[in-house]
C-alpha cells in the first residue's frame, strides 16, 4: 500500500516537473533574462590548498600626476526679489546681492580653476585656486584697484580668489597635522554664509553677511594642532582691498585669525574668527568738490553739498556723501568683525547652524570740534541752519553692531531640502547697514571717494529721516523660510551637472519703532518679500 502510494506521488511529482519545465521554457522564450534570475546560486568551489607562487617584484605603481586633481567648474545664477512694499526707489533695504526690487537680476557667472591640497598628503603638497565672476553681485566683491571700474553697469567683472596653497608636513607637539599656507586673494573666514551662491541655504543673505567683510588680500596660516583643533593666523591689507595704490585705502595691515574646533567625529564644528584692523579710507574728497555740477545735473554749493536735500531719489533719505567719514588717522582707527559660527549635524538629514557676530568701529561718526552729534540740530539752528555742524571735521566717536542668526536645514529626500533662518541684528549707530544703489557706490565708499547716491541713516534730521530720534539705532528682526530643490534632469546634458532652485519667503521688521524700509510712498517699519533664484552648475574638467 505504501509502495503504491509512493509511486503515485512520484508520478505526480514527475508530471508536475515536466509541465513546470515546459512552462518555464516557454516563459524564457519571451524573456530570456528570467533564466539567469531564477537559477539557484552555484555552490562555492571546494577550497584548494594554497599553492606557493614565486613573487616577482616589479616597479611600484607611479603616483598620480599633480594635475590629476585639477578641476574647472562653476555655475550661472539669476533670480528675482519681489518686494510687496513696492518701494518707490526700487531698492530692498538691508540687501546687497538682492537689492533690486521686482526686477530680474543676473547675479553672476562664476568660474573656478583649482588644484586643491590633498587632505591625505603626508609630505609636501602644493595647489592653487583662481575664481572669477561676472555679474551684478560683483559690484560688492571688488578688490580695490583690480577691475573695479572696468564695466560701467550693474554687471561687473573681477576675481574672487587668486591664491597659492601649500601643505608643510612640519609635525610637532603643537602641529600634529602639519601646517597649511594660503597666499594671495581669498574670501573672508568670517560668518556662516559665503560668496558662491550654490554653497548657501538661501538666495537672500543675512545682515551679518551683507555688512561684514567679504574678501581679503594677504596670507593665512592654518596650524593643525590636534585632529580636533586648528589655529588660524593671518595678515591682510584690509577688507575688499588689494596691495599698494589704489588697491589699499590706507597704509596699515589687519589681523585675521582664530580657532577652529572639529568635534564629535566632525558632526560638530565651531569657528571663532576675527578680522581686526584699520579700515577707514583716506578721505580724498570729503566735501565733494570733485562734483562741481552735482549728481545727475543737480547743482551743488561751492562747498560741495546739494542746495536742497531732496527726500527721494537720487539723494535718497539723506544719503549724501561718504557714510564712513572719519576725522581720525585712518591707519590707527580700528574696525573689528568677530564671528562665532557653530555647525551641528544632528542627524544624517538635519543640520543646525548658529552664527553670532559683533562689529566694532572706533573711528567713525564724529562729533564736530567736540560737539556731540545729538547737539548738531540745535547748533545749526543757532548758526542760521547752514548745515555746518555735520560737515566740518570732527572727532571720532565710534559705532557698534551685533547679531545672531539661527539656521535649520532638513533634507526631505534627494530632491527637496527645507531651510529656515531667524536673525536679530542691532546696528547701534546706523553705521553698518547701508545701501549702494549706484554702479560704483560700493567701491567709491571703500576708496573714500565722494558718494552722493550712497544711503546711510546715520546723518539725521534731514530728508525722510527728519523726525528720527537721534541715536535711536535700528534693531532688525528677519525670518526666512525656503527650499532647496535639486530636480533630476530629464536628459544628460554636456557639461551641466545639475539644477538648483531656491524659492523663499522673507519678512523683515524693526523692533524699536524705526522705519528704515522703503515703500510705495515713503518709509516703513517692515517689508515682506518673495525671492527665488535658479543656479545651473557645470563642470568643464
Amino acid at each position: 500500500m505504501k509502495w503504491h502510494y509512493l509511486s503515485t506521488v512520484a508520478a505526480l511529482s514527475l508530471a508536475t516537473s515536466i509541465t513546470s519545465a515546459h512552462a518555464q521554457a516557454k516563459l524564457f522564450e519571451v524573456d530570456p533574462t528570467l533564466a539567469e534570475e531564477t537559477q539557484p546560486a552555484a555552490p562555492p568551489p571546494a577550497a584548494k590548498p594554497a599553492k606557493k607562487e614565486k613573487v616577482v617584484k616589479g616597479p611600484p605603481a607611479p603616483p598620480p600626476a599633480w594635475l590629476d586633481t585639477l578641476t574647472i567648474d562653476g555655475y550661472i545664477e539669476g533670480g528675482v526679489a519681489v518686494n510687496f512694499n513696492q518701494p518707490f526707489n526700487k531698492l530692498n533695504w538691508g540687501h546687497l546681492y538682492t537689492d533690486r526690487a521686482n526686477w530680474p537680476t543676473f547675479n553672476g557667472l562664476l568660474l573656478t580653476v583649482q588644484r586643491p591640497l590633498d587632505p591625505k598628503a603626508e609630505g609636501y603638497d602644493f595647489g592653487f585656486k583662481f575664481q572669477g565672476m561676472i555679474g551684478e553681485d560683483m559690484r560688492y566683491n571688488h578688490y580695490l584697484g583690480i577691475l573695479d571700474y572696468a564695466i560701467r553697469s550693474r554687471t561687473q567683472i573681477g576675481p574672487i580668489e587668486a591664491n597659492v596653497l601649500a601643505h608643510f608636513p612640519w609635525t610637532s607637539p603643537i602641529s600634529e597635522g602639519g601646517v597649511d599656507l594660503k597666499l594671495g586673494m581669498f574670501p573672508t573666514y568670517n560668518g556662516a554664509e559665503v560668496i558662491p551662491a550654490k554653497d548657501n541655504l538661501f538666495y537672500s543673505h543675512s545682515y551679518i553677511f551683507n555688512f561684514g567683510p567679504f574678501i581679503h588680500t594677504g596670507a593665512m596660516v592654518t596650524t593643525h594642532v590636534k585632529p580636533w583643533l586648528d589655529v588660524y593666523t593671518g595678515v591682510t591689507s584690509g577688507v575688499n582691498t588689494s596691495l599698494g595704490w589704489p588697491g589699499d585705502n590706507n597704509a596699515a595691515a589687519s589681523f585675521h585669525g582664530g580657532l577652529g574646533f572639529n568635534l564629535l567625529d566632525g558632526k560638530l564644528t565651531i569657528l571663532a574668527i576675527t578680522h581686526t584692523g584699520p579700515e577707514n579710507p583716506r578721505q580724498t574728497d570729503p566735501l565733494g568738490v570733485g562734483w562741481p555740477t552735482g549728481f545727475l545735473g543737480v547743482p551743488f554749493t561751492a562747498g560741495g553739498w546739494p542746495t536742497v536735500l531732496t527726500p527721494g531719489w537720487p539723494f535718497n533719505q539723506n544719503g549724501i556723501g561718504q557714510p564712513s567719514f572719519c576725522a581720525c588717522n585712518p591707519n590707527s582707527a580700528i574696525r573689528s568683525f568677530n564671528n562665532i559660527t557653530t555647525t551641528w549635524k544632528a542627524t544624517e538629514d538635519l543640520t543646525f547652524i548658529t552664527d553670532m557676530s559683533f562689529m566694532l568701529e572706533s573711528g567713525w561718526n564724529p562729533s564736530s570740534f567736540g560737539l556731540p552729534q545729538k547737539a548738531w540740530a540745535a547748533a545749526n539752528a543757532l548758526t542760521g541752519n547752514t548745515g555746518f555742524w555735520g560737515m566740518a571735521p570732527a572727532y571720532p566717536m565710534g559705532a557698534r553692531a551685533f547679531g545672531i542668526a539661527q539656521y535649520a536645514s532638513y533634507k526631505i529626500n534627494d530632491t527637496f531640502k527645507l531651510n529656515a533662518r531667524a536673525e536679530f541684528f542691532r546696528d547701534n549707530n546706523n553705521f553698518f547697514v547701508s545701501a549702494f544703489p549706484g554702479y560704483f557706490d560700493s567701491v567709491n565708499s571703500v576708496h573714500g571717494f565722494w558718494c552722493p547716491s550712497c544711503i546711510n541713516q546715520s546723518l539725521l534730521n534731514t530728508g525722510l529721516y527728519a523726525n528720527r530720534p537721534f541715536y535711536a539705532g535700528t534693531s532688525y528682526l528677519a525670518f526666512t523660510l525656503g527650499m532647496t530643490i535639486t530636480p533630476e534632469l530629464p536628459a544628460k546634458l554636456p557639461y551641466v551637472t545639475g539644477l538648483i532652485i531656491r524659492p523663499e519667503l522673507r519678512w523683515d521688521t524693526t523692533v524699536n519703532g524705526t522705519t528704515p524700509f522703503f515703500s510705495r510712498s515713503g518709509l516703513s517699519s517692515n517689508q515682506g518679500m518673495f525671492n527665488m533664484d535658479v543656479i545651473i552648475p557645470f563642470t568643464i574638467l
